[in-house]
């Protein structure tokens, strides 16, 4: 994994980057070079004066590119040191690849993760996330780069980040190749860092799912959630913690549950069982439900003249999702356009090759719950 180095607000500390560089003085002298001890009475001002230590991101550096090791393979060229990682596409695997990539962020889950202290889970929400991205599109995950900023670098704190990251990219057999971690003193809270993450992938041209072959009569297929996964956390936030006023360790007994460990459910991947049906050829399209719920991203992956007919209560809704409406009254229509309530991947399924993903399904030991069919219409979802 590339090196690491902190950053002031405007100065690159991509983990591509050599530690060689040393950052500049607001004379424009190089830091480190000899300067006398006072200039007009005043004492020298280092980097660690302005809240960035260098010092400390050494320290942490040297874990993070352990942890990173452990997910490279052949393909990666060189992924410590230079200012770009390398990889090599296996060109023997993918005829005529087309790259596939996506990027996103964990959002304000990672309030509760600072408020709760958990902070090796949050990584692997991000890489599954990302993941399950690419993935509908019948793409197999490549490498993986992340972008960690807070205002003060914790060694520890930062080190479960990327043991997080680390282990879902060794689950998902991608390389985490990459990153930047960036200290910005002023810019984030003490104690707080945002995390985003960016995944490339490769599908042969003729393996491509795009959803263009969906048509009136194939079946949807649900597959379950493990909870919230990482959207709508403002909402549910907000419904917990301000209008019921729980703590984070709270018990609560209509979700059999505590209310920070409910909220914090990792993210699954998807990615073997998406593996399993598209080598079968029997996905004609499928869809990641992420912000927006089943409402906005199954139109996606509609082609002109189609719609998703749904029909509410054909998949158990988690406990969590009916405790949540309660709560705050919460119409059904703002829910379902929030939430994932209960079904984190949508599967278009051919009528005629139903039954054989029904098996293969069954064989793989996988919950799924038909959902609906599609229909002749507007490229809308239609609740029924």
């Amino acid at each position: 994994m590339p090196t690491q180095k902190p950053k002031l607000e405007n100065r690159s500390a991509s983990r591509t980057g050599s530690t060689a560089i040393k950052p500049k003085s607001a004379g424009g002298k190089i830091a480190g070079a000899k300067t006398p001890a006072t200039r007009n009475g005043l004492a020298p001002v280092t980097y660690a004066d302005a809240g960035v230590d260098i010092s400390s991101g050494d320290r942490a550096k040297d874990r993070i590119k352990y942890l990173a090791s452990r997910t490279l393979n052949r393909n990666v060229l060189a992924g410590v040191g230079g200012f770009g990682a390398l990889f090599q596409l296996d060109l023997k695997k993918f005829a005529d690849p087309i790259l596939v990539s996506s990027a996103d962020g964990v959002g304000t889950k990672l309030k509760l993760a600072f408020e709760l202290g958990i902070h090796n889970t949050v990584g692997v929400d991000l890489v599954n996330h990302c993941v399950n991205d690419i993935a509908v599109q019948g793409a197999t995950p490549l490498f993986f780069l992340d972008y960690l900023a807070t205002g003060r670098l914790d060694p520890e704190v930062i080190e479960q980040v990327v043991e997080g990251l680390a282990a879902g990219c060794k689950a998902n057999n991608c390389a985490l190749i990459g990153g930047e971690t960036a200290q910005m003193p002023g810019f984030y809270t003490d104690g707080e860092y945002d995390l985003a993450g960016f995944i490339v992938g490769a599908v042969d041209r003729t393996k491509l799912i795009t959803g263009a072959d969906i048509a009136p009569g194939d079946v949807l297929i649900g597959l379950p959630s493990t909870g919230l996964h990482t959207n709508g956390y403002s909402l549910a936030r907000k419904l917990f913690f301000d209008v019921a006023g729980y703590k984070p360790t709270q018990y609560i007994s209509a979700i059999q549950d505590k209310a920070g460990n409910a909220l914090m459910k990792v993210h699954r991947s998807y990615l073997p069982i998406l593996q399993k049906l598209t080598a079968a050829g029997l996905a004609a399209g499928m869809a990641h439900i992420t912000g927006g719920g089943i409402t906005e991203n199954l139109p996606r992956i509609l082609p002109k003249g189609t719609a998703a007919h749904v029909e509410l209560g054909s998949w158990p809704v988690l406990p969590v999702f009916s405790h949540l409406r309660s709560l705050g009254n919460v119409p059904e229509d703002e829910m379902l356009r929030t939430f994932n309530m209960g079904i984190g991947l949508v599967v278009v399924v051919p009528a005629d090759k139903f039954s054989k993903a029904a098996a293969l399904l069954k064989r793989a030991e996988e919950r799924f719950h038909v959902i609906g069919r599609i229909t002749k219409g507007d490229r809308k979802v239609h609740y029924a």
